[in-house]
């Protein structure tokens, strides 16, 4: 009696471990979006910083994103038992703010504006300081990356969320911690790797004077570690339309059928998906625009 009790609470912990396998994958494709931009956004916070100090700020940074997590997942937890019905805005509001973000940035790459101009300037700037005002400045960089990931963060965890919503709460706890566990040591993991690549190149270069081969992969390194940044923000911009989009695709029943009625293949639905972020996209700036003209209109 004892050994079939113990079976089948084993035969229960594997079916659990099973399901959370399976949502935690699920999850961590559908936040693949706010994945890439996370990455090329914390890649850019060591720009202006010496190359000494690139890992202790991307680890500072680590640190501040495991806090987020840390008070976002509990928060995450009390919606599902408490309010469940706040998931589907959540999942519009954070879907809407990726649209956003990414149609902004196309927006600034085709019509730069001033700002822009000025804070590459800074970035120069900053190589010139004194040590102490390059250790306030680290500390603004850390402060800024640190509230760019709790916005991310929240993201992430809401689409997870998303994900698990119809799940036991033992579940839902399981794989929100999965995924913030893994996304927050994947994200620094590789970002450590990518503001170092640039250094292991130089180093090659440096000491395999002697060696064809060290100076060849030296100088590849050099070179990749630019377009492997562009990569990122070009492929974490287009996914934040994807996945942007697909909430509303999804979470919309007439756009779900709509879509539907165009074609029930993959590829399609992909397209779909992208379409319908660039809209969302272009009308949260339209709106942010106008709601920024009108208190520039106050003021003056």
């Amino acid at each position: 009696m004892a050994g079939s009790s113990l079976l089948t609470l084993i035969d229960d912990i594997a079916t659990i471990l099973d399901d959370v396998a399976v949502l935690t994958k699920v999850a961590a494709k559908k936040t693949s979006g706010v994945l890439g931009d996370d990455l090329a956004l914390n890649a850019q916070q060591v720009i202006g910083v010496t190359a000494d100090r690139e890992l202790p700020i991307v680890w500072a940074v680590c640190k501040g994103s495991l806090v987020n997590k840390v008070i976002l997942v509990p928060l995450a937890l009390l919606i599902a038992s408490f309010a469940p019905w706040l998931i589907t805005p959540l999942l519009m509001v954070g879907g809407a703010y990726l649209c956003f973000e990414g149609f902004e940035k196309i927006w600034h790459l085709i019509f730069p504006t001033k700002e822009t101009a000025q804070h590459e300037a800074e970035h120069r700037q900053h190589l010139t300081m004194t040590p102490e005002k390059m250790l306030e400045f680290e500390k603004e960089k850390i402060k800024g990356a640190v509230r760019t990931d709790f916005i991310l963060s929240a993201e992430i965890i809401a689409i997870t969320l998303g994900t698990v919503q119809t799940s036991t709460l033992s579940i839902q706890a399981a794989v929100l911690t999965g995924i913030a566990t893994i996304m927050t040591i994947g994200v620094y993991g590789f970002v450590a790797v990518i503001v170092k690549i640039d250094d292991m190149g130089l180093h090659l270069v440096t000491t395999g004077k002697n060696s064809t081969f060290k100076t060849a992969l030296g100088n590849g390194l050099l070179k990749l570690a630019p377009l492997l940044m562009k990569f990122l923000s070009v492929a974490g911009t287009a996914a934040m339309f994807l996945v942007g989009g697909g909430i509303f695709h999804h979470g919309i029943p007439w756009l779900h059928h709509l879509s539907e009625s165009l074609g029930a293949n993959a590829f399609m639905s992909m397209i779909f998906d992208g379409v319908a972020g660039v809209i969302v996209g272009l009308l949260c700036f339209l709106a942010v625009s106008m709601i920024h003209k009108v208190k520039k209109a106050k003021v003056a």
